[in-house]
């Protein structure tokens, strides 16, 4: 049986990892999906490149100040901030809210919703970098 202190530090190790740039599958389900506020529903693979992408273009170790995690049977919320230095120079801030379906002691779906303007004026110049 889960507990929702169990749920919360597997969103707690969720940020952790984000903030490490390397989601492992040991935190996620086999069928694990996402959903991007730019990109839609993608699998666990596509997500898991986005989370290597943002790292590649870090010059620094991002920062995330989590505001609120509420825990509720198979579910976690996670309300944050992010503060790093983009590989261009810029600084890079975004605010998350992080929707979190658990089962069984990992995560099986995360629907992470942030401010689409902040990505388009500093991530996707450098994502077509990236990509090229």
């Amino acid at each position: 049986m889960t507990t929702l202190a169990d749920n919360h530090r597997l969103a707690r190790a969720y940020i952790d990892a984000v903030t490490a740039g390397d989601l492992p599958d040991s935190l996620l389900t086999d069928d694990m999906t996402a959903w991007l506020t730019t990109e839609g529903l993608i699998s666990k693979e596509r997500y898991q490149q986005a989370i290597h992408l943002l790292r590649a273009m870090l010059a620094e170790t991002i920062v995330f100040t989590v505001d609120a995690i509420t825990a509720e049977d198979d579910r976690a919320v996670i309300e944050a901030r992010s503060r790093g230095r983009l590989i261009d120079g810029n600084d890079y801030e975004q605010t998350y809210v992080f929707a979190l379906r658990l089962r069984e002691g990992r995560i099986a779906h995360i629907a992470e919703h942030y401010n689409v303007a902040v990505v388009q004026e500093k991530l996707l110049p450098l994502m077509k970098e990236k990509l090229q």
